[in-house]
C-alpha cells in the first residue's frame, strides 16, 4: 500500500492530497529515509511524520482493505511517539497565550508595568 493512503487510511490526514503534499514536502519518512507519496509500506516498517509540530512515530502492524473507523486503528499501527514530543506542545501552548494578538492596538499601562515588572524585577518591589 502507497504511503500516504497508508497515513490517510489510519486517519493522521483528513485527506489522501494533505498525506501526499506531506509527503512531498518531506515532512514523512520510512525507516528513516524521505520518501515519495508512491512509496509502498510494509508491515514492520518505521513511519515517522511531523504534523502540528510534533514528530510521531508508527509502527505498521498489518494493512487495512480502506479507511478506518477511529476505534479500529490501533489493530494497524502501533504508536511508539516519545512522550516528550506531546510535553513539548503543552509548553508552546502556554508560550502563545501570552503575546497580544495583531492588531489589538498600542499595549495599554497597565502591559506596560508588567513589562517593566518582568524586566526590572528590583524595581517592582519598591
Amino acid at each position: 500500500m502507497r504511503v500516504d493512503k497508508y497515513l490517510w487510511c489510519i486517519r493522521y490526514y483528513k485527506t489522501r492530497s494533505i498525506a501526499t503534499n506531506a509527503c512531498k514536502k518531506g515532512s514523512v519518512r520510512v525507516n528513516d529515509t524521505i520518501v515519495k507519496p508512491s512509496r509502498e509500506v510494509y508491515p514492520g516498517d518505521t513511519i515517522s511524520l511531523r504534523k502540528d509540530q510534533i514528530n510521531y512515530q508508527l509502527e505498521v502492524l498489518d494493512l487495512p482493505e480502506s479507511r478506518l473507523g477511529a476505534k479500529l486503528v490501533d489493530i494497524y499501527r502501533k504508536d511508539i511517539t516519545p512522550k516528550e514530543a506531546f510535553e513539548s506542545q503543552e509548553l508552546l501552548k502556554y508560550a502563545k497565550d501570552y503575546y497580544r494578538k495583531k492588531g489589538v492596538g498600542r499595549p495599554t499601562k497597565k502591559d506596560r508595568r508588567d513589562l517593566d515588572d518582568f524586566t526590572d524585577p528590583e524595581q517592582a518591589d519598591s
